[in-house]
């Protein structure tokens, strides 16, 4: 059986030099370990996103943005809808968010995923050091559920859409 398009890309990002900052790709390298074995999973983990993501999101039935949030409460895991993001002539080339990166999609390739969302993790602290604070080092455990928990939704609702 030859695979199918990947039906969920997780995209992570962060600075693993700026402690809470760096939950995206710590949390990007969990999804790698867990869904290593299933070809309906993609997970790209940078130190920030860049327009050239552009052409996986096209490719994919649904894409999961990981990141942290330094205006949210520290520890709290949230997921929620991206939407098509601000016009793009006036693109920064060197760090796009979600809802930019899904325009670029559609502008350059004239696709977008069937659904998008973004997980963030808020920050306690963004100092310059690893690790992590004391309210993320809580929330890993639940992100990770969630994470699992949401991929196997887009993966279920891709195929519904087939």
């Amino acid at each position: 059986m030859t695979p199918g398009p990947v039906r969920c890309i997780i995209l992570a990002c962060g600075n693993t030099l700026r402690e809470d900052d760096g939950v995206g790709p710590w949390i990007g390298a969990w999804a790698e370990a867990r869904f290593r074995n299933d070809d309906r999973v993609s997970v790209i983990s940078r130190h920030q996103w860049t327009p050239e993501l552009a052409f996986e999101i096209s490719e994919a039935g649904s894409v999961l943005f990981i990141d942290c949030a330094a205006n949210s409460t520290p520890g709290l895991v949230s997921i929620v809808p991206v939407t098509l993001g601000r016009e793009t002539s006036a693109l920064d080339t060197h760090h796009v968010g979600a809802a930019t990166l899904l325009s670029l999609s559609n502008e350059i390739y004239g696709s977008l995923p069937g659904s998008a969302l973004q997980m963030t993790i808020g920050a306690g602290s963004l100092e310059l050091r690893e690790g992590f604070s004391e309210a993320v080092i809580s929330a890993l455990s639940e992100a990770c559920r969630m994470l699992e928990e949401t991929v196997f939704q887009l993966i279920s609702a891709s195929d519904q859409r087939k």
